[in-house]
C-alpha cells in the first residue's frame, strides 16, 4: 500500500500531494540549462574551506589494501572484492531492516582481519580520481572542516538527479525513478556524499576537486532511503524521498538519485542514513534528563465525511468512552502526542498510522491508513497526525457493520512515531470502543471530547563504539495496562460468586436468537459409522476383560476419537474402575429410602436439567424421576458437601448411558477419586486456584486475548464456572459432552484446561473486538451453538489434545498462586490491612447482629405460633374429649341396639327356617301330586290310545259291512270316507250317545289334570324364589355396614378391657 504521507519540517502539518511523471529537477531549477548554469556557479564560487580530522567517522567503503589481480579473495571466514587495479575493499553484508512499515537497507561493516595499511581518513578520500574507480595517494584534495558535524564522507558517487514524488515511501515509485534516471540522466555530475551520524546533522553534497558544498538536506526532512534491486541496471543506485519547504501550502516531495562507482558501497551507505536516523550526539538528552521516564498524553479523535468535503467530529455516548459511528462514510483519523512529563523529546516525524479491529492486537495484525499530515500544533506543544480511514477496507469490516443494541466492539489505533535520541521507532498504540449505526442515523446529544491514553516511555542510555549516545526504549505502558496489572493480583473472586455463577443454566435468556442453546440438547445416533474403530474396540475390550488390573495402551488414543454411543455405558465404567461394584450399588439402593433435607432444592434443579433431552423434559416422568433420586443419594452419601448443582447435570449425561445404580457408582467415582468435590470444598479455594492456573496459561499461549480480558475486567470464574464444576455437561450440545467425557475419564481432570483452552484459542479472533457484555453473551449464547456438529467438536477436541499442559506447569502456578496470596498479605500495609480487617469484622459483626435479630425474632414468632397451636391443640382435645365421651354413649347405645337387632335377627333365621321347612314340605307334596297326576295321564293317554286303535278297527269292520250292503253303501264314498247325512238325534242309538259323553267327560278332566300341573309347577317356582330371596337376605345381613360397625365396636372394646 503507498503511502501518500510526508513529513516536511517540524513546523509543518500537511503537504501538497504533487501527480504527473517525474522531472529532472533541482530545487530552484527549472530545466537541464538552469541545472548546468546552478552547478557551474557554485563550483567556481569561492568559499573558506575547513578541514577537520573526524575521529568518529566510520569505516569507508573505499579500497584499502591492492592486489595483483581483480578477483575475489577469502581470508578466513570473510571474503574481500578487488577493484580491476587489484584493491581489495571492506567487506559488506546487507541488512534489510523493517521499522514500522517502513524499510531500511542497512549494511553490517566488518573490518578485515589483516590490513596492510591503516583505514583511511576522509582527506584521504578527496582525490577526483575515486570516481573511476582508483585510490591515488597524491594530491589528495582536503575535506572542508564542518564544525558541529560528525559525518562520514563517500567519494566515487554520482548525482543523477531528482523527481517529484506523490508515495515518498513507496518502493516501486521510488524504483521506476531511479530506472527513469539511471537510463535517461543527460548530465551526471560526480559528487562526495557527506552523510551525518546522527540524527540532528545535514546531508551535504560536496564538489570532488574543490570540496565546495553544492547543497545540502537535513536529516529530520529525509522520509525514506532505498536501494536499486540486485539483478537490475540500478544494483549501484540508492535514493532517497525529501521533503522541501517551510509550510503545509508549499512542501513538495523529491526523490533525490545516485549512483555509485563501487556496487557493495550502496549498502554502507544506507547503512549510515539508517545509523543517522537513530543516533543522537552525546549529551543531547542526557545532559538534563531527569529520570528514564516520559509521559506522554494521546488523544484519539475521529472524524467522518458528510458529503461536503467537510469532517465532522464524531460523538461518543453521554456517559461512556464509546464513539459513535456510521457505517459507509469516509472517516479521518487524528491523533494528538503531548509530552507531559520530564524533559521535553522532539518527535520528528510519524513512519505511518494504522489501524485493526479488536483490541490486544498484535503488531502483525494492524493495517496501515493512507496518512494526510503530520507536524507540531501552531502551539509547537503536540504533534498532530491525521489519516484517512476507508471504511469500505475489507480488513475493517467489522467496523464497517451495524452493532446490535447494546453490543458495542473494540478497535486500535496507533502511529509509528521516530523520537529524536531513540534508537527505534516508539509505536503508541490507543484502543478504543465503538457502536456502528446506520449511515442515516443522526445525533443530537453527545459528546465531542477526544479520547485519551497516558503511556509511560522508559528509556535507557546506551553508549555505541562510534562514541555517540543513544538511547533505547525499555517498555512502553499505557496507563490502562498498568491499572490492569494492578487488578490481576487481587484475586477478587469470592466464594458467593463462585458458586452463583456455577450453574444456572434455567436463568439464562437459537442459530441466530440470542437465546442459548438448551442443556441436553442435541442427538447423538447409536449407528456405528466407522466399522474399523468399533474393532478396535472390541479388540481392546476382550484384551482389557481378560487382565483387569492393567488398562490397554489403546485406550487413550482410542478415547481422543470418541467411544462408540452403544459402548459408552460399558466403557465409562471400565474407566471410572466400577464396572463390578456391588457394596456402591447395594449402598444405593439404601440410600434412596432415606429422607434429606433439601428434596425441595433438588427437585428445583431437576426441571432446569438437559430441558432439551426428552428423556428429561416431562415434569415427573421417568427422566427426573431417576435424577431426583440420583442426586438425592449422592448428597446424603457425601455429607460433607451435600447437594452441589452441577451433579444434576453429570448424573444426567450417565443416565442415558446405565442404570441408576451403575450411574450412581461412577459419580461416586468422579467426585471423589478424579478431585471433582474437591472444588466444592473449603469455600471453593481449590476451584480459585483452577481459575488462576487457567488465566496464567492464557497468559502464556495468549497473551493478547488474557490482555483483552483483564481490561475488560472480565476474571475466569464468570465464563469458566460451568467448565470445572460440571465438566461442560451444562451448556454443550451432547455430542461435545460425552466426547468430553470420553477423555476426561481416560486421561483424567487437567483434560479440563485443554479443553478450555482450545475453546478460547479457536475463538480468538471472535472474542477480541468485543467488549465486557459482548464476551459474556457470546460464552453463553454463540460459542455452544458453534460445536453443534461432530467435525466442529472433533476439531476442537483435536487442539485441545494437542495442547501441551503439563503437571509440573500446573504445579508451578499453584506455587505462584499461593505466594501471590502471602504477598498481597504481607505488602499491605498494617494500618490497610488492621483498617480492613476491622472493617471486615465490623461487617460481620453486623451481619451476625442482623442474624441474631432475625433469630430472635424468629423465636418470638416460633413462640407465639407455638402458644397459638397449643392453644388450638387442646381446644381440639377438649373437642376430642367430647366427642369421646358421645362416641361411648354412642357405643353403648349401638351394642344395645346391636343384641336387640341379633335377638331379632334369631328370631327372623329361626321364623325363615320353618318358613323355608314348610316350603319344603309343600314343594315335596306337590312334587308327589305332579308325579301321580303324571302316572294318570299317562295311563289315561295309554287307555285313550287303546280305545282309539279299538275304535278304528271297529270302525273298519262297519265300513266293510255297510259296503257290503246295497242300502248302506250310500253311506260310504269311494275314498272310505262316511258321507254326512244329518239323522235326528233321536235316531242315535244310546250307547252312541253314551260313548259320546264318556268321551266328553274325559277331556274335561284330562283338561282339568292339566290345568291342576300347571299351578303347581308355577307355585314350586314361586316357592323356589321366595326360598332364594330369604336365603340371599339373610347373607346380606351378615355383611351390613351395621354389622361391621358393631363387629369393630366390639372388637375395640375388647381389647380396650
Amino acid at each position: 500500500m503507498e503511502d501518500s504521507a510526508s513529513h516536511s519540517s517540524v513546523d509543518s502539518a500537511d503537504y501538497v500531494v504533487v501527480n504527473g511523471e517525474p522531472k529532472l529537477r533541482l530545487p530552484g531549477s527549472e530545466s537541464i540549462k538552469d541545472l548546468e548554469k546552478k552547478m557551474t556557479e557554485m563550483i567556481n564560487e569561492s568559499k573558506e574551506v575547513q578541514t577537520s580530522e573526524d575521529k568518529d567517522v566510520e569505516e569507508e567503503i573505499s579500497p584499502t589494501t591492492t592486489g595483483p589481480t581483480g578477483k575475489s579473495e577469502s581470508t578466513g571466514d570473510e571474503t574481500y572484492t578487488k577493484d580491476e587495479s587489484g584493491t581489495k575493499n571492506i567487506p559488506v553484508n546487507e541488512v534489510r531492516k523493517d521499522v514500522g512499515k517502513s524499510m531500511f537497507y542497512s549494511a553490517d561493516i566488518r573490518r578485515p582481519r589483516s590490513l596492510t595499511s591503516p583505514v583511511k581518513t576522509p582527506e584521504d578520500f578527496g582525490n577526483p580520481s575515486f570516481t573511476k574507480g582508483e585510490l591515488q595517494s597524491d594530491s589528495v584534495p582536503t575535506i572542508p572542516k564542518l564544525p558541529s558535524d560528525q559525518c562520514t564522507f563517500f567519494n566515487g558517487v554520482t548525482y543523477l538527479g531528482c523527481a517529484m514524488v506523490n508515495a515518498p515511501r513507496s518502493e516501486l515509485e521510488i524504483a521506476r525513478i531511479m530506472q527513469i534516471l539511471n537510463e535517461q540522466s543527460q548530465m551526471s555530475i560526480p559528487v562526495t556524499l557527506s552523510i551525518p551520524n546522527y540524527s540532528q546533522g545535514i546531508v551535504r553534497l560536496l564538489e570532488p576537486n574543490t570540496n565546495n558544498e553544492i547543497s545540502y538536506y537535513r536529516i529530520n526532512r529525509i522520509l525514506f532511503c532505498a536501494r536499486g534491486g540486485q539483478d537490475s541496471k540500478e544494483r549501484q543506485c540508492f535514493a532517497y524521498t525529501c521533503s522541501h519547504g517551510d509550510s503545509p501550502q508549499s512542501v513538495i516531495l523529491q526523490c533525490h538519485v545516485f549512483r555509485c562507482d563501487i556496487a557493495d558501497a550502496v549498502g554502507k551507505i544506507l547503512y549510515c542514513f539508517a545509523t543517522s536516523f537513530k543516533k543522537v550526539p552525546r549529551g543531547s538528552i542526557s545532559s538534563s534528563l531527569e529520570n528514564n521516564v516520559f509521559q506522554f498524553e494521546v488523544s484519539l479523535e475521529l472524524k467522518e465525511d458528510e458529503g461536503k468535503g467537510s469532517y465532522v467530529t464524531c460523538p461518543k455516548d453521554r456517559n461512556s468512552a464509546v464513539f459513535k459511528l456510521r457505517a459507509n462514510l469516509e472517516k479521518s483519523v487524528v491523533i494528538t502526542v503531548q509530552q507531559v512529563s520530564n524533559t521535553d523529546l522532539r518527535i520528528e516525524r510519524c513512519f505511518g498510522v494504522l489501524l485493526c479491529p479488536g483490541r490486544n492486537v498484535k503488531h502483525s495484525d494492524m493495517h496501515l491508513i493512507d496518512m494526510v499530515s503530520m507536524g507540531m500544533s501552531t502551539d509547537g506543544r503536540s504533534y498532530v497526525i491525521s489519516g484517512d480511514w476507508n471504511p469500505n477496507d475489507q480488513n475493517f469490516t467489522v467496523l464497517n457493520v451495524e452493532t446490535p443494541r447494546d453490543t458495542k466492539v473494540f478497535f486500535t489505533v496507533a502511529a509509528d512515531l521516530v523520537i529524536d535520541g531513540i534508537q527505534e521507532p516508539v509505536r503508541f498504540q490507543v484502543e478504543a470502543r465503538a457502536k456502528i449505526f446506520p449511515m442515516t442515523e443522526r445525533f443530537w446529544v453527545f459528546n465531542k471530547k477526544p479520547h485519551k491514553e497516558t503511556f509511560s516511555l522508559t528509556l535507557e542510555e546506551v553508549d555505541t563504539d562510534q562514541g555517540t549516545t543513544t538511547f533505547k526504549v525499555v517498555n512502553l505502558e499505557s496507563q490502562t495496562e498498568i491499572d490492569r496489572k494492578k487488578q490481576q493480583l487481587r484475586l477478587n473472586l469470592t466464594p458467593s460468586q463462585s458458586a452463583d455463577g456455577a450453574v444456572t443454566p434455567g436463568d439464562d435468556d437459537s442459530d441466530n436468537s440470542d437465546d442459548p442453546l438448551p442443556s441436553g440438547s442435541g442427538t447423538v445416533s447409536k449407528e456405528v459409522t466407522d466399522e474399523e474403530l468399533l474393532e478396535q474396540w472390541d479388540q481392546t475390550l476382550k484384551k482389557w476383560y481378560q487382565n483387569m488390573a492393567q488398562r490397554p495402551k489403546s485406550v487413550q488414543q482410542l478415547s481422543r476419537r470418541g467411544i462408540p454411543e452403544a459402548l459408552r455405558g460399558e466403557v465409562w465404567q471400565l474407566l471410572s474402575g466400577c464396572h463390578d461394584n456391588s457394596e456402591m450399588m447395594e449402598a444405593y439402593r439404601i440410600l434412596i429410602t432415606k429422607e434429606y433435607a433439601n428434596e425441595g432444592v433438588i427437585q428445583r434443579d431437576i426441571y432446569r436439567t438437559f430441558p432439551g433431552h426428552d428423556y428429561f423434559k416431562d415434569s415427573g416422568g421417568m427422566g427426573q424421576e431417576s435424577l431426583f433420586k440420583l442426586s438425592k443419594a449422592y448428597s446424603i452419601y457425601d455429607e460433607e458437601v451435600g447437594y452441589i448443582q452441577g451433579i444434576t447435570f453429570i448424573g444426567a449425561a450417565l443416565l442415558l448411558h446405565m442404570p441408576e445404580e451403575q450411574a450412581f457408582s461412577v459419580m461416586v467415582k468422579v467426585m471423589f477419586e478424579y478431585g471433582l468435590r474437591d472444588m466444592f470444598r473449603h469455600d471453593f479455594e481449590h476451584l480459585h486456584l483452577k481459575f488462576f492456573q487457567l488465566e496464567r496459561l492464557m497468559q502464556d499461549m495468549m497473551p493478547d486475548l488474557y490482555s483483552h480480558f483483564m481490561d475488560l475486567g472480565l476474571e475466569a470464574h464468570m465464563y469458566a464456572s460451568q467448565w470445572f464444576l460440571t465438566l461442560f455437561t451444562a451448556k454443550f450440545p451432547l455430542f461435545m459432552v460425552y466426547h468430553i467425557l470420553d477423555i476426561y475419564l481416560t486421561e483424567g481432570s487437567n483434560i479440563i484446561f485443554n479443553v478450555a483452552l482450545a475453546l478460547l484459542k479457536s475463538n480468538r479472533k471472535d472474542l477480541l473486538p468485543l467488549d465486557f457484555e459482548g464476551v459474556l453473551k457470546y460464552f453463553r449464547v454463540q460459542l455452544p451453538k458453534k460445536h453443534r456438529t461432530e467435525n466442529s467438536v472433533k476439531e476442537l477436541l483435536h487442539i485441545a489434545t494437542g495442547l501441551k499442559v503439563s503437571a509440573r506447569k500446573l504445579k508451578k502456578y499453584e506455587k505462584e498462586y499461593i505466594a501471590v496470596k502471602q504477598a498481597q498479605l504481607q505488602d499491605e500495609d498494617p494500618l490497610e490491612r488492621y483498617e480492613r480487617e476491622n472493617k471486615r469484622l465490623m461487617d460481620t459483626n453486623m451481619r451476625l447482629d442482623q442474624e441474631n435479630d432475625d433469630l430472635a425474632t424468629e423465636l418470638v414468632s416460633s413462640k407465639i405460633s407455638l402458644r397459638s397451636d397449643l392453644d388450638i391443640a387442646e381446644d381440639k382435645v377438649d373437642i376430642m374429649s367430647k366427642e369421646l365421651s358421645v362416641t361411648k354413649k354412642s357405643l353403648t347405645e349401638v351394642t344395645e341396639e346391636k343384641a336387640r337387632l341379633e335377638n331379632e335377627a334369631g328370631k327372623l333365621k329361626e321364623m325363615c327356617r320353618r318358613e323355608l321347612e314348610k316350603a319344603e314340605q309343600t314343594t315335596r307334596r306337590n312334587d308327589a301330586i305332579i308325579a301321580e297326576y303324571k302316572t294318570i295321564c299317562t295311563q289315561l293317554s295309554e287307555r285313550l290310545e287303546k280305545q282309539a286303535v279299538n275304535y278304528k278297527e271297529e270302525l273298519a269292520k262297519i265300513k266293510n259291512q255297510i259296503q257290503k250292503c246295497d242300502a248302506c253303501s250310500q253311506l260310504v264314498s269311494g275314498s272310505g270316507e262316511f258321507k254326512c247325512i244329518n239323522l235326528p238325534e233321536a235316531d242315535l242309538s244310546p250307547e252312541i250317545m253314551e260313548m259320546k259323553r264318556n268321551i266328553r267327560e274325559l277331556e274335561l278332566e284330562l283338561a282339568q289334570t292339566k290345568l291342576a300341573l300347571v299351578e303347581s309347577e308355577c307355585k314350586v317356582q314361586d316357592l323356589t324364589h321366595n326360598l332364594g330371596s330369604v336365603t340371599s337376605e339373610l347373607n346380606e345381613s351378615k355383611n351390613t355396614w351395621f354389622h361391621k360397625t358393631l363387629n369393630s365396636i366390639k372388637d375395640a372394646t375388647s381389647k380396650k378391657d
